[in-house]
């Protein structure tokens, strides 16, 4: 496989000449979540389900993929990818730095998203920062652990990793630019006891970063490390800072954003300009290596991804299937 469990399909268009080559992805894997949809086709591997809507863009795809392949309606080359590990994994800079650009000949990439709570039949996209750069943070604060009833003789790291957890929301209050987009998010809270009675000895925080600006990203990174490092020696703690950075800004590149959004009003007839998205999605990969552009598609009135009675909507298949297959068509016509 291309990137360990990568896969990509070639299709020729009407000459079975090379000419352009452009890249159609679509993500595969599932989320450890337990499914509570109740369909019959609901998964049967205990906390392990498709709740991001995978399972339909690989559908899409193939749909498309079949279409293209039976009636080579264009001049040039398509590359069908199908990319694992999109939840955290980091398959698309696995399949990047596997050479599958070079290797395939890749000019430009395309992608979408299903997104609940809008329309079926509705897309949505806008140009150059898209998705938010995705990073993670792990602090250990080390005090000194002892009865409750004798708080004096001990250093509280809870106390300590509490003032923390407080003072990290002042990075976006107080540190950055109000217009720009930063989110501080501390998600665990694990102390190394659970009795009622002793005041534990270290703490463990861990959290997110999401950014759209890399200036904001390093200024996050600074200003976290030198929190938490001030505040454990203030308490007379200490504090193991881990840093992590992840997926990159998702960037579409203008001109196959106006290009893709067209499409998507030829499709549909509605394509509107999206908002700023603060997840992170690694199809930053592939359009740091190329151009292209990623795009939104309404799921109807479902559940929101990563939910346990989330199910992605098959109506919303041909319309996929129809964007995909013109991208294509009409972005390498047949002569």
């Amino acid at each position: 496989g291309i990137g360990r469990t990568g896969v990509v399909g070639i299709i020729k268009g009407k000459t079975d000449t090379p000419g352009k080559v452009i890249g159609l992805r679509a993500d595969m894997d599932a989320l450890p979540i337990h499914e509570e949809t109740g369909v019959e086709y609901a998964s049967k591997t205990p906390n392990a389900m498709h709740a991001c809507g995978h399972d339909g863009h690989t559908a899409m795809l193939l749909g498309a993929a079949k279409y293209l392949a039976e009636t080579r309606n264009f001049d040039g080359t398509v590359a069908v990818i199908f990319q694992p590990a999109e939840e955290g994994g980091g398959g698309g800079k696995e399949m990047v730095d596997d050479g599958m650009m070079e290797q395939f000949g890749i000019d430009e990439v395309y992608g979408m998203h299903n997104w609940p709570g809008v329309p079926v039949g509705t897309f949505s996209i806008r140009p150059g920062a898209f998705f938010a750069a995705a990073d993670t943070f792990e602090v250990k604060v080390q005090g000194k652990g002892g009865h409750a009833a004798k708080p004096h003789e001990t250093v509280d790291s809870t106390v300590v990793a509490a003032q923390m957890v407080l003072a990290l929301q002042t990075i976006a209050s107080r540190n950055s630019d109000p217009v720009k987009q930063l989110v501080v998010s501390v998600t665990s809270f694990q102390t190394s006891s659970n009795a009622h009675n002793v005041i534990a000895d270290s703490v463990t925080l861990r959290g997110t970063v999401r950014t759209m600006d890399g200036a904001i990203q390093d200024m996050a990174e600074h200003r976290l490390i030198e929190i938490c490092e001030g505040i454990a020696t203030t308490f007379g703690a200490q504090a193991e800072v881990k840093y992590q950075r992840g997926y990159p800004v998702m960037v579409n590149s203008d001109e196959q954003t106006e290009f893709a959004a067209k499409v998507a009003r030829d499709v549909s007839g509605i394509c509107e300009d999206a908002p700023l998205v603060m997840g992170g999605e690694d199809f930053a990969y592939l359009l740091e290596a190329r151009p292209g552009a990623y795009i939104l598609m309404g799921n109807g009135d479902t559940a929101h991804v990563h939910h346990p009675k989330y199910n992605f909507n098959d109506e919303a298949i041909p319309t996929g299937c129809s964007w995909w297959a013109e991208i294509v068509e009409k972005r390498m016509p047949a002569a």
